[in-house]
């Protein structure tokens, strides 16, 4: 269920999903800042945890020194 609230999201989102696992719980997308067109690359992790899970969001810029607050967000 929340694999699929996840990729949803990103969808949603407007992120190019460039691939996705439900069975490794794995969702990779890219994204692109409004103001360079900049690209971050965005990695959800989705694991099983006692009776629920547990959702990992990761995301990097493929250039620079800053990202201006924009992975964070």
């Amino acid at each position: 269920e929340l694999f699929e609230k996840a990729l949803t999201a990103a969808q949603e989102l407007k992120w190019n999903v460039v691939s996705s696992s439900r069975e490794e719980g794995r969702i990779e997308a890219t994204d692109e800042t409004l103001w360079w067109g900049f690209k971050d690359d965005v990695v959800i992790r989705i694991q099983a945890e006692g009776a629920g899970s547990k959702l990992d969001i990761r995301s990097m810029s493929r250039v620079g020194k800053s990202d201006i607050g924009k992975n964070a967000e």
